[in-house]
């Protein structure tokens, strides 16, 4: 190891980033105890404060969490049964566009491409001359969800068994517990206490120790931040500022409180659109989260707290927990030697589940472009300019969720309605409205099938089409997407019930995932 290489590293703050940050790094930078020395190997310390809770808020992901437990070598049957998870195909939203409107944001496509362009614009096409059922029908992932059914994804060829993802609800407080024992198992210490004090190298601000309630002082290269909205280290040694989103993400305030659980056991998340908010449903093994996102400029706390519960559809456990945030994103995510991870980067309400998947992307890119230990300037520009991408992309994709709707019936609509949005965003809204083309500006993010979701599914209708839609016969189109709807129809008819599916796998854990259809 070179006298410039990173020696140790020191991550400040548990919970979900804490320990999703240190799983990676103890596979990649750590040495299991009594295994071989790793050439590329440095110590990894987590100081964790008993003192200090873990926000939680969300239990929903998206599909990147399957690809980030396979990198880790997860076994999965182990880890759906130790996070109380189930399976997740997408969200449905009700009330967003209209009072009354209900549409499905699935995970996966609507059919294949045909001559180089999306299924979906096909569908607009004829559409406008009518006689076609909704363009969800060819969505395999929002019709299993219609019927709560659910099945792994066949191998094999392209068809209407595999044309479609999945994530998952777990608890995220049993995740973190999983992670942590994944991690210290591959050389990943923890450190217990309260940091009161933090150590800064005269002349460049790099951040040296950081020092504990009783004295103990830990020193690192590489310090990575995740000590949530405290951002302990990225704003209170750092100050790197703050880029506030309130004007187009007004929601400053969230309740949460779990229920029992209830029946069926639906495989996909709930938003439902309420006078001043939403509210999440995420159904779990063991129990139901709740919650509801809100801003307190348009309705009190206690009016708030009324309307969640009174829309919870199961027993209670427990009195909500209040919860206070300001969306945004700080304006180095990486910042000297320190990094940010989660909520000290920056937070984005949970509409679409993002929290994690931003934790997950932020590992990453850290593991591809990790530093010596002068961390080079242009590494850690390259790694904000990712960062900062795929967070304006993320925030341009829940702010249409709001922008995008005729709701009228109370003052927080109706600012929603006719508020400014980014140029970015209104940049994506011209070009689908004019001809129902999808611009997509961050490949890492929300892909075309999600726009297209969402600018549908909010009563965003093209003025125009595509020219080149016209190559294609109608009458073979039409063929094609009836047999199309035909063989999903039959492919999710076969699929067991997703209560069942989940019975199954609990009463055989050594099996692997990929069990018959119908079993």
């Amino acid at each position: 190891m070179s006298d410039a290489a990173i020696r140790r590293i020191v991550i400040v703050g548990g919970g979900s980033a804490g320990w999703m940050t240190a799983a990676p790094l103890g596979q990649v930078f750590g040495t299991q105890p009594g295994g071989p020395p790793n050439p590329v190997g440095c110590e990894i310390v987590l100081v964790e404060s008993p003192d200090i809770g873990t926000v939680g808020v969300g239990e929903a992901t998206l599909p990147s969490i399957r690809h980030y437990n396979d990198t880790l070598g997860l076994d999965n049957a182990e880890f759906m049964r130790k996070t109380q998870a189930t399976f997740k195909l997408g969200i449905e939203f009700n009330d967003w566009g209209h009072l009354g409107n209900r549409f499905f944001h699935g995970f996966g496509g609507f059919g294949p491409a045909i001559v180089n362009r999306s299924s979906v614009a096909h569908w607009l096409r004829l559409s406008r001359a009518g006689g076609m059922r909704s363009y969800e029908e060819w969505s395999v992932a929002t019709q299993m969800a219609r019927r709560n059914r659910f099945a792994m994804p066949d191998a094999g060829p392209p068809s209407a068994a595999n044309a479609y993802s999945y994530a998952f609800h777990f608890d995220a407080g049993l995740y973190a517990a999983y992670l942590r024992d994944y991690a210290m198992a591959r050389g990943v210490k923890r450190e217990e206490g309260t940091i009161v004090d933090v150590s800064v190298r005269p002349g460049d601000g790099f951040v040296t120790a950081v020092t504990l309630a009783d004295g103990r002082r830990i020193e690192g290269d590489l310090f990575i931040d995740c000590s949530g909205f405290r951002a302990l280290l990225i704003d209170g040694v750092c100050q790197v500022g703050y880029h506030d989103w309130t004007h187009w993400l007004p929601c400053d305030s969230a309740q949460a409180v779990p229920c029992a659980r209830v029946e069926p056991l639906t495989p996909y998340t709930m938003s439902t659109a309420r006078s001043a908010g939403w509210q999440w449903r995420i159904p779990l093994q063991h129990r139901t989260g709740n919650g509801h996102v809100y801003c307190s400029g348009y309705t009190s706390d206690e009016e708030a707290g009324r309307v969640l519960m009174q829309h919870v559809d199961g027993a209670a456990l427990g009195e909500p927990r209040q919860l206070r945030f300001k969306t945004g994103m700080r304006h180095k995510i990486w910042d000297r030697n320190v990094v940010s991870i989660g909520l000290a980067s920056g937070f984005l309400e949970p509409l679409e589940s993002t929290s994690l998947s931003l934790v997950i992307h932020g590992v990453s890119a850290l593991v591809e472009l990790f530093p010596n230990r002068a961390c080079e300037r242009h590494l850690v520009q390259e790694y904000n300019r990712r960062m900062a991408r795929q967070y304006e992309s993320i925030r341009d994709f829940i702010i249409l969720h709001y922008k995008q709707t005729r709701r009228d019936d109370s003052d927080f609509w109706r600012y929603c309605a006719h508020m400014s949005i980014p140029e970015t965003l209104a940049h994506q809204m011209a070009i689908f409205r004019r001809n129902g083309r999808v611009a997509i500006l961050d490949r890492d993010s929300f892909g075309e099938d999600s726009w297209l979701s969402l600018f549908l599914g909010l009563g965003l209708t093209p003025e125009g089409l595509d020219p080149l839609l016209a190559q294609v016969d109608d009458a073979l189109l039409r063929q094609h997407f009836q047999r199309l709807h035909v063989a999903i129809a039959q492919t999710v008819e076969g699929m067991p019930d997703h209560a069942a599916y989940l019975a199954h796998l609990g009463a055989d854990l050594g099996a692997d995932l990929g069990v018959q259809r119908g079993r």
